[in-house]
């Protein structure tokens, strides 16, 4: 009979919670031009999923693999979505200061990007996920820390199918809003790590990270809005 050691389960439920709460905002983040997280998703599954399979066969492989690449990487990608996020959402704002009908809807993020941003984040935060995993599985305890991961993932999962519908209910000039000052914020969080700087609060930064670059935005587009404006034609 396999034992289960609950301090095991407790620390891989919380990490798989920490890490991919994260996942889960950027994913919704990733889709918020669109309406629908089906292709952040899918990339952020299937960058889980690469990491976790190879954490199976090459669990030491992971933990000497250098940090910082992959957090460029993500960082390069969110910043490059957060850029293209932030046009689509002065574009969205000008609609609705003018109140015109009949303006066409903006172009709308290409799917491959989507993905490629959803597999990136998923990669970095499963990557975080699979360290403390490992540890705990070369400690003698890798069934518990197993069980506490499914849990843990399954207590995102249905709390992130009820918080989609809520913000469906968001008016889109303030989820573009905050997706696109979400998007900056990892960048630079992770770009931070990056370069070995040590956040002060550690992942609790990314909360003034957000606020500031909500101001940042909301302003940015309150200046582009006071120039003369022709009607959008994308």
């Amino acid at each position: 009979m396999i034992a289960l050691y609950l301090p095991a389960i407790i620390v891989a439920f919380l990490i798989t919670l920490l890490e991919f709460t994260e996942v889960v905002a950027l994913v919704f983040a990733l889709s918020a031009d669109t309406g629908s997280i089906g292709q952040g998703a899918l990339g952020a599954t299937s960058g889980a999923a690469v990491i976790s399979a190879a954490a199976l066969g090459f669990g030491a492989a992971i933990i000497a693999f250098p940090h910082e690449y992959l957090l460029w990487a993500s960082a390069a990608v969110l910043t490059g979505f957060g850029v293209f996020l932030f046009r689509s959402t002065v574009r969205t704002y000008r609609r609705w200061a003018y109140q015109r009908a009949g303006v066409p809807s903006p172009p709308r993020a290409s799917r491959a990007l989507q993905f490629a941003g959803g597999f990136a984040v998923g990669v970095v935060e499963t990557t975080e996920a699979v360290v403390v995993l490992l540890a705990l599985a070369a400690a003698g305890y890798g069934f518990s820390a197993l069980v506490g991961a499914i849990a843990g993932g399954f207590v995102l999962v249905s709390a992130a199918a009820i918080v989609h519908e809520r913000i469906r209910g968001i008016k889109v000039r303030w989820l573009k809003l905050g997706a696109t000052s979400l998007l900056f914020s990892f960048a630079v969080f992770w770009a931070g790590e990056a370069v070995g700087y040590s956040w002060p609060g550690s992942d609790l930064v990314l909360i003034p990270l957000v606020l500031f670059f909500a101001v940042v935005v909301r302003g940015s587009i309150a200046l582009i809005l006071r120039r003369p404006l022709s009607r959008p034609t994308a």
